[in-house]
């Protein structure tokens, strides 16, 4: 197929109620490729579960692909802001660290079966690799950022690289939560936080620092 003849994205609806049709066709396509996964899902299956037209589905996506990259970018806003409780700033770094890491193995847990399919896609898919490869930078360079904090109010080793570390560190803890919550362990949250909240207090050196 010719450059030229791959439908481009739509635009985001210019009305309120495009946004509302738009918002349940993504609502459904979640259902959908929770229930069935993404190859086995139709677009048939998705207007069904929306109570509309395949006409209308075409008015807002242009095919399953787009519409299962809505679905992640959704879920992508709640993983990036889960609802973390408020942490004082002049707070121990460590509470800062632990209510961090509860607040993504919670959000995790209510997004497993997502984030399977989201691993399972990334290797049929380039483009939606290519945007997966973008999420995952994005929760690397913010815990970098906070990284560099400490690093900058000496709390921790000030030796290592902010943005490495916080890709191992991220790399961790992600991969702990995509076993328990999509792979089926189902470890309790209470200990995932326990132990990797103290990896990386130990891997940062957190505590051993002068300020």
């Amino acid at each position: 197929m010719a450059l030229s003849d791959v439908p481009l994205p739509k635009g985001p609806p210019t009305t309120a109620r495009g946004v509302r049709t738009r918002a349940a066709l993504v609502s459904a396509a979640r259902t959908v490729f929770e229930r069935d996964g993404f190859l086995a899902s139709r677009l048939t299956d998705i207007t069904a579960e929306a109570q509309c037209s395949t006409g209308t589905f075409y008015t807002y996506f242009v095919s399953k692909e787009e519409i299962f990259m809505a679905v992640m970018e959704a879920a992508k806003d709640e993983m990036m802001h889960p609802g973390m409780p408020h942490v004082a700033e002049a707070e121990d770094p460590m509470a800062v660290i632990e209510a961090s890491n509860r607040a993504y193995f919670e959000t995790y847990k209510r997004n497993g079966r997502l984030m399977m399919l989201q691993e399972q896609v990334a290797t049929i898919d380039a483009d939606f690799r290519a945007q997966r490869l973008q999420r995952g930078e994005a929760f690397a360079h913010r815990n970098a950022k906070s990284i560099q904090k400490m690093q900058d109010a000496g709390l921790v080793d000030a030796d290592l690289d902010p943005i490495m570390t916080s890709r191992a560190l991220s790399g961790m803890v992600s991969r702990l939560a995509y076993s328990s919550f999509a792979l089926g362990e189902n470890w309790p949250v209470d200990d995932l936080v326990e132990t990797t909240t103290l990896l990386w207090a130990n891997a940062l050196g957190l505590g051993n620092r002068v300020a």
